[in-house]
């Protein structure tokens, strides 16, 4: 057996479970996913007190996916669990599944590793209390690993169409908020979809068709867990190049374009300009501001200057804080304890969380909030007052220390009070990941943020200016300033220096 603690990564288990490269040896097979979802059983039971259980097991396209599914099933039936196979499902699907009264499932199961390699692929874990946390899924893990199963006899397996109840949720939600008294509200709307064959492409065949949108130049909705066409990410540039590419050649309305598991999405206008980044924050904030007017958006760390201008002039306060999307929810969760309307909660890789859509993680609920946007007005005239900086990087610092975050921890400490002292640049404050420094260079001014990566032995820095030629000035003080620790490998913030210097 693996060892399952190298497996958990945040709130999610994932792992490689094909074998397809000799250098990843697989560590994420039908044992181990069968001992966790036991250790589900056992944690859900403790968590609600009751002995008798429905479970929903859904899977993304992976090709690994079925294999899984079952042994999981087989799991979860061995200790008297009552399972309901969704078959391909979302993973916001997933949590609805004990949500809608129909299903009334006591927790779920989803087998993804979201936009990851083929060869991967993961659990993540619900009960109606929400997604997991971290500690919990340390939890099930522990409990997987002492073998505290609590095996009952009486389990039984189902197959569930899950989807259909979800795509049906969908549809009456945006035609409740599109003023019409058509069966058909989205009739003259020509909308795009992009599933990277994936688990997405419902939206385009279950949701935007059956309420009269032209679905005609979608893409790869098949499910293919080979991913054939392109990775399935609204971060990868491929993708969306993939998406503008064909709002474009079929001169549609808008693009939506998926995740794996359709968690995440992003979207392209009208005239073929990418809404990823910044601009989908914006976008976001803008469709909660509806209902909530005095809304704060919780994002992570790495948004930009420009967009929190555009939202402070919309009336939106924007709070930035953590990488990482349990993060983002669990802070806009606490300001809302604290009667803080922090109804939205996003990152910029397109993650979103509506306080209205019981802060689930949801691509598809972000993208029926876009379409009924874009039945009304044009989505470029939304953000036509949104600026953007000039220049844009992002630099990868590996650590060679075993102890890589303590570290990094202490360089960006050091960091943080230099620059406390400098008459040249800045520490923006308050700020929770890292340092964020302001400059002001004779090219223009620009900030950098620097963090310790949430996984790998990294200090990833990411890097803005408002005119190209200060991006590589500001570099090249970052790299005075760490040219101090023999610990760090500087040569990407090097070679971008030598390819774009002033001098």
């Amino acid at each position: 057996m693996s060892n399952l603690r190298e497996l958990q990564n945040g709130s999610d288990i994932r792992g490689v479970a094909l074998n397809t490269d000799p250098n990843l040896p697989v560590n994420l097979s039908e044992k181990e996913v069968y001992d966790l979802a036991r250790a589900f059983a056992a944690w859900l039971r403790r968590k609600l007190k009751k002995k008798d259980l429905t479970v929903a097991v859904g899977r993304d396209s992976r090709l690994s996916g079925p294999s899984l599914s079952q042994a999981v099933d087989d799991g979860l039936i061995f200790d008297g669990v009552d399972v309901l196979d969704t078959g391909l499902s979302s993973t916001p699907a997933m949590f609805m599944a004990t949500v809608f009264d129909e299903v009334n499932a006591d927790g779920a199961i989803m087998l993804t590793a979201s936009h990851m390699p083929e060869n991967r692929n993961g659990m993540k874990f619900f009960y109606k209390g929400g997604g997991l946390d971290a500690k919990d899924v340390t939890e099930i893990i522990d409990i997987a690993i002492k073998e505290d199963f609590e095996h009952l006899s009486g389990g039984s397996l189902t197959g569930y169409d899950l989807m259909k109840i979800y795509a049906e949720h969908l549809r009456n939600l945006i035609s409740e908020r599109i003023d019409s008294d058509s069966d058909k509200p989205l009739e003259g709307l020509h909308i795009v979809v992009d599933a990277g064959n994936g688990a997405g492409g419902f939206f385009a065949t279950q949701i935007l068709a059956p309420l009269g949108a032209n679905i005609e130049g979608s893409q790869f909705l098949n499910p293919d867990g080979s991913f054939p066409n392109h990775i399935p990410n609204p971060e990868n540039k491929e993708a969306m190049n993939s998406l503008v590419e064909a709002v474009k050649k079929n001169h549609a309305d808008l693009g939506l374009i998926f995740d794996t598991d359709v968690d995440r999405s992003s979207a392209v206008d009208e005239n073929g300009n990418p809404i990823g980044g910044n601009d989908l924050v914006a976008l976001a904030a803008l469709l909660a501001s509806r209902a909530h007017p005095n809304l704060t958006v919780v994002t992570d760390s790495v948004t930009s200057d420009e967009l929190k201008d555009f939202l402070e002039k919309k009336g939106i306060h924007q709070h930035r804080f953590k990488r990482g999307y349990r993060n983002v929810i669990n802070e806009a969760k606490r300001l809302c304890d604290e009667g803080e309307d922090a109804a939205l909660a996003i990152e910029t890789s397109g993650h979103a969380a509506f306080a209205d859509n019981y802060f689930l993680d949801d691509g598809a609920y972000l993208a029926a909030q876009i379409v009924v946007e874009a039945a009304s007005q044009s989505i470029s005239d939304l953000l036509s007052e949104l600026k953007h900086p000039a220049m844009t990087e992002d630099f990868r610092l590996p650590v060679s220390e075993k102890a890589f975050r303590a570290y990094g921890e202490q360089v960006i400490e050091d960091l943080k009070n230099f620059a406390r002292e400098s008459e040249t640049i800045e520490l923006v404050e308050p700020n929770y990941e890292g340092a964020r420094i302001r400059f002001t260079t004779p090219y223009g001014k620009g900030w950098a943020l620097i963090r310790v990566s949430l996984h790998e032995s990294l200090l990833p820095v990411h890097l803005e200016s408002d005119q190209p030629e200060a991006a590589a000035y500001m570099a090249k003080e970052l790299l005075e300033f760490l040219s101090q620790y023999p610990s760090l490998d500087l040569n990407d913030l090097q070679d971008y220096i030598d390819d774009n210097s002033n001098e």
